[in-house]
């Protein structure tokens, strides 16, 4: 029996919904602020259609944990859902951008997670949800200031 968790964190963005969609589903790109992670697209063309698939490889050198997924939503430039595939990372990971108001919205992180490890998962998992909450927390930040940064770049 598995046992479901939700992480849900939002950041704000001075830059268009547009802008974080298009840095967000830039799987490649997500390297240049997603914490310790890489992503390639499994397959032809970018990634940014229902039914692509990519492999997100987080971890420290050589060792790290890699995550297949597939889109399963794909809503641009509002919503994308991707379904975790793997053996130790399963459930659904969404994406959601909104619209704040002229150059400025709000993007939100979901993950609906599937514990593994079965009661050993759910007793771990309240030592590593602050961990990977801070993590994504992070990432979305930096996700936020390069995409401000480019619009500034474009604008001036």
């Amino acid at each position: 029996m598995s046992a479901r968790s939700e992480i849900t964190v939002t950041v704000d963005v001075g830059a268009p919904a547009a802008a974080v969609w298009d840095a967000v589903t830039d799987w490649p790109g997500q390297g240049r602020w997603m914490l310790g992670t890489r992503v390639a697209v499994d397959g032809p063309g970018d990634g940014r259609h229902l039914g692509a698939r990519m492999t997100a490889v987080t971890g420290v050198g050589p060792v790290g944990v890699a995550d297949r997924m597939e889109i399963v939503e794909w809503e641009p430039p509002r919503r994308c859902v991707v379904r975790h595939l793997g053996r130790v990372i399963r459930g659904e990971g969404v994406f959601e951008v909104a619209e704040l108001g002229p150059g400025r919205s709000r993007f939100i992180w979901s993950e609906l997670l599937d514990l593994p490890l079965g009661a050993l998962g759910r007793l771990g998992w309240p030592l590593v949800r602050p961990a990977m909450r801070w993590g994504v927390r992070y990432s979305l930040r930096r996700m936020a200031r390069q995409v401000e940064a480019e619009r500034e770049e474009r604008r001036g």
